[in-house]
């Protein structure tokens, strides 16, 4: 049946919903409205649909209309009870006739379209750069007249249903209200969230404060000391170290205070910890004033001072990269603040962070990730550019990475260097990216205080209540060049002319201030000549100031220590025998009814029964045990990696699924009640945001064995940028210990340039001052005391591991229960295993060599029944163990050595074992001077794609390293 306008009028009277009712009728079947609506309705664009979609769904809707009256109701219209909309009609127009009602119909749903396109694209009107460079035409969709209305229609009421907390409105109070909340010095993009609570919540919070940002006078005097602090503290260091590179906050000091007001607020909130990371801008300031290092120590390292003791080694680094810990009161109870120190590839300190508060919620029971929490200060063009920011924010939401939500907050100064936004990114924000998350972002000027602060206790609040990250784009300038040093308007002279003349941000709120009679002028200048009163004490006290400690070694670091000299440090690694069994026998079990894959089922079988009789132990049950013997002295694992769940060579089965189900068992989480906390993480497909994630995790966490695996060693190459600023230097840089490990698959099988090479030889180069370990192991056993030793000795240290890929299964690449027992340690040397092996002196050959082309040559040799040729295994090529191969050399006075990798000449290796092992001859008086080379020739690619080719390789170089001449 068809709804009449005669029946539709006295339904309006019934319900204000009505309309909305009348249109789902409409999208069911336009016939069975009237010809009049459902011309009405067809000539609506996909805004106004949106709208009534909205309607739709409003509480007021009804769920259904039962029956139709006729016009004999209509008398009734204008009586109690009657319709909000119909009653707006009647007062409006006299009556509420059909005509009327459509009319102030269409006016709603104009009106409500003109409130949406605000939320949706109101920022793009707003008022965010304090330079006002940026010439904005007036967006068209934000203009009324889009919407069919005419200058005539600005004072006629409008029924709003209380959209913006109106009731009715006219269309100049709309917009009125509309500018002052979407497109002051606040603009807000929220509408891309899908989550419908969020995006209520957002926008409730905006409209409901109307972003008037009401401080009380103490308040405004907080934030006036904040400021007064950050920009003293910049011109005195201009002051007293002119041109001196320090990267100041000069045009973004509105962040002191800002980040004042989430820790504040956030404390409020149940917020215990806070790990900040950032790039250079204002990392000084943010130092000094919010995270409290003395400006006596800082003032000292302005002088040249070290940071660190006199005792303590190490490289050191710029002021600008380091990092400190402090504790801040709030009421009695204290807010613990990191910043993390980081290198000069800016935002690549960002998966550090999240890593590491991921390990600090897992210490403190954290789950509902609301006691710690990171901070990410950006800069605008590194958070456009760099992909690590990307990489990062896909984190936020996997089980295994996720940390309830990071605060980020970009001081964008609207240049990168000397580029400008225009040749810096694609988008219209530089925060663009982060709409991929659902992150609401808040752009605001950074010479509005006050709206900085809102802002940031808006976004503290939605970090707190909904655990997603937030985004705060505070838009400001940089009163100087990228450095104190440089002169910007070589480049951006039009940017630097506004800039000159522009007062500053802490002039423009005192202004502001005084005018509002919260404070006297006087009073503004005493807080600064009170401040600039300190700074000349702290500044006169740090010519005698002397560092008495390094913060390196406490809070979970305590009882640990630096590592020792000597090359031995195998660590207590032995397990007894009665024990490795009980392990390995509940690694072998699922629980009763569970559908395991068949195949999996056989391999338990297989397993087993090498740990009943104590011999032929592959690699990944080696690894199960080192595992599963420290979960149960107290040590957690944390495991991921882009298949590390299965393995990527189907090795390891830490996780196994019911075929049925596909629910999960983790044998390694069932093996004792008291046992720690065993987590293994299919990571996505990053590599850098992974890596630098546990790094970051291993920096916060000593007594948890901390592994990335890569799917293939040499994928490690895009997390290159943490492998090298991070991972092999940061103990030297910023004194701060890593015990991660870093899997790496490797050896050459033939499958091309691409799943050959782990790179070792960039590791090698890197590797200096005791920075890390690398090992490349031929058994299982070593492999299990490599991991162990990790976290039986008293120093932590990252290890690299070249992993095998055909030895996961080599029937003679196994180890007995007796190898991983009492009496066994990790050896960084093996020694020749040929039971009729020559005597010693009668040897003509020695050949060395790591990893898994010793079985090449070990199957080589007894098939050539060769017994004067022995053969070394190099274990551990860093620190390379001298001692040890000088020991085993010497028992071969007569032999040539040769040294023999699968790799090319130029990578592998030889580079760096040449010297070393001539080093190592030369203390035994051996015939033999030096090595010499033998393997593939030097090439631009690590390994051939072709199979054929690569087995000639392989046999000439298995040939020249066993053929004596």
């Amino acid at each position: 049946m068809s709804v009449s306008l005669e029946q539709s009028s006295f339904l309006f009277g019934q319900n204000a919903g009505f309309i909305a009712e009348l249109y789902a009728r409409f999208l069911k079947d336009p016939a069975s409205v009237d010809p009049s609506w459902n011309g009405f309705f067809k000539e609506l664009d996909d805004d106004a649909r949106a709208v009534l979609d909205e309607l739709r769904g409003a509480s007021w809707t009804p769920a259904e209309v039962n029956g139709f009256a006729t016009e004999d109701a209509a008398p009734a219209l204008t009586g109690p009870g009657n319709g909000a909309m119909v009653a707006h009609t009647q007062m409006i127009y006299g009556s509420p006739s059909h005509e009327n009602l459509r009319q102030a119909t269409l006016d709603s749903i104009r009106a409500l379209m003109l409130i949406r396109v605000y939320r949706v694209r109101g920022h793009m009107n707003a008022h965010f750069d304090p330079l006002e460079l940026e010439k904005r035409e007036p967006h068209p969709e934000l203009d009324p007249a889009s919407y069919g209305f005419g200058p005539g229609d600005m004072d006629r009421p409008i029924f709003l249903n209380y959209s913006l907390g109106l009731e009715t409105a006219t269309l100049r109070q709309i917009l009125d209200i509309l500018q002052k909340t979407y497109c002051g010095h606040i603009g807000v993009e929220f509408m891309h969230i899908q989550d419908a609570e969020e995006k209520a919540w957002i926008q409730e919070r905006i409209e409901g404060g109307r972003n008037h940002t009401d401080f009380t006078v103490n308040g405004k005097r907080a934030i006036l000391e904040r400021l007064t602090a950050a920009e003293s503290f910049e011109k005195f260091l201009q002051l007293k170290y002119t041109g001196t590179k320090r990267f100041g906050l000069e045009g973004g000091e509105s962040m002191i205070p800002a980040l004042e007001q989430i820790l504040k607020r956030g404390h409020q909130l149940g917020l215990k910890e806070v790990v900040l990371g950032m790039a250079h801008r204002g990392r000084l300031n943010v130092l000094a004033n919010f995270v409290g290092k003395p400006f006596t120590a800082i003032f000292s390292e302005f002088q040249g001072n070290p940071s660190t003791p006199d005792e303590v080694q190490g490289s050191g680094d710029v002021k600008y990269h380091l990092g400190t810990s402090s504790d801040r009161d709030f009421n009695g109870a204290t807010v613990h603040l990191s910043l993390t120190a980081n290198p000069s590839h800016l935002e690549w300190a960002n998966p550090v962070v999240v890593g590491k508060v991921r390990a600090k919620q897992q210490q403190r029971g954290d789950l509902e990730r609301e006691q710690v929490m990171g901070i990410l200060l950006h800069g605008d063009a590194a958070f456009a550019g760099q992909g690590i920011v990307a990489e990062t924010l896909g984190l936020s939401e996997l089980r295994g990475y996720r940390t309830g939500g990071t605060v980020h907050f970009v001081i964008n100064n609207q240049i990168g260097f000397t580029t400008n936004p225009q040749y810096s990114r694609s988008g219209v924000y530089c925060t663009d990216m982060a709409k991929m998350v659902q992150a609401p972002i808040f752009h605001v000027n950074g010479d509005d205080p006050e709206a900085v602060v809102h802002v940031s206790r808006i976004a503290i609040e939605f970090r707190q209540k909904f655990k997603r990250d937030v985004v705060i784009d505070m838009v400001c300038y940089r009163r100087h060049g990228h450095n104190e040093g440089d002169e910007p308007a070589f480049t951006q002279p039009l940017m630097y002319k506004v800039i000159r003349s522009h007062p500053t941000t802490r002039d423009l709120y005192a202004r502001q201030l005084v005018q509002e009679n919260v404070i006297t002028q006087a009073e503004a200048d005493q807080v600064t000549s009170d401040f600039m009163k300190k700074l000349e004490a702290d500044f006169e006290a740090a010519t005698s100031y002397k560092v008495n400690k390094a913060d390196w070694l406490e809070g979970k670091w305590a009882g640990l220590t630096t590592a020792p000299g000597e090359e031995d440090r195998r660590g207590n690694t032995a397990v007894p025998m009665d024990l490795l069994k009980e392990i390995g026998n509940k690694l072998c079990q699922v629980p009763n009814g569970f559908g395991i894959n068949a195949k999996i089922a056989r391999q338990l079988e297989a397993k087993k029964k090498s740990i009943e009789t104590g011999e032929g132990l592959d690699w990944a049950t080696a690894e199960a045990l080192a595992f599963g013997t420290l979960l149960l002295e107290g040590n957690s694992v944390r495991l991921s990696g882009q298949d590390s769940g299965r393995g990527t060579f189907s090795h390891r089965h830490a996780v196994v699924y019911d075929q049925a189900t596909e629910e999960k068992y983790i044998a390694l989480q069932h093996l004792h009640p008291d046992q720690a906390t065993f987590e293994v993480h299919d990571s996505p497909l990053s590599e850098a945001a992974v890596v630098g994630f546990e790094y970051g995790y291993s920096l916060a966490d000593p007594q948890t064995l901390t592994l990335w695996e890569a799917q293939f060693g040499d994928f490690a190459n895009t997390a290159q940028t943490i492998i090298d600023q991070f991972i092999s230097s940061g103990e030297s840089k910023w004194l701060r210990m890593s015990g991660l490990v870093l899997l790496l698959p490797h050896g050459y099988e033939g499958q091309g340039p691409e799943h050959s090479s782990a790179r070792v030889e960039r590791f090698l180069q890197m590797s200096a001052e005791d920075n890390w370990q690398i090992v490349n192991c031929t058994t299982p056993a070593n492999y299990y005391h490599a991991l162990r030793r990790q976290m039986r000795r008293n120093f932590r240290k990252p290890l690299v591991v070249m992993t095998p890929k055909s030895l996961l299964r080599h029937k003679l690449a196994v180890s007995s229960l007796a190898d991983m027992a009492e009496g066994s340690s990790f050896h960084r040397v093996l020694p020749d295993a040929l039971p009729d092996l020559a005597p010693a002196e009668q040897v003509r050959r020695v050949v060395i060599c790591t990893g898994k082309v010793y079985y090449d040559l070990f199957q080589e040799r007894e098939a050539r029944k060769l017994t004067d040729v022995a053969i070394l295994r190099l274990e551990q090529m860093y620190p390379f163990p001298r001692t040890a191969l000088t020991k085993e050399l010497a028992k071969y006075p007569n032999a040539d050595v040769v040294w023999c990798q699968e790799e090319p000449e130029n990578q592998g290796g030889w580079f760096f074992v040449d010297r070393r092992i001539e080093d190592c001859l030369s203390a035994t008086g051996n015939k033999a001077r030096r090595p010499r080379y033998v393997g593939r020739p030097p090439a631009a690619s690590p390994a051939t794609g072709l199979l054929k080719r690569h087995n000639k390789e392989q046999a000439k170089l298995v040939d020249d390293a066993l053929t004596v001449s």
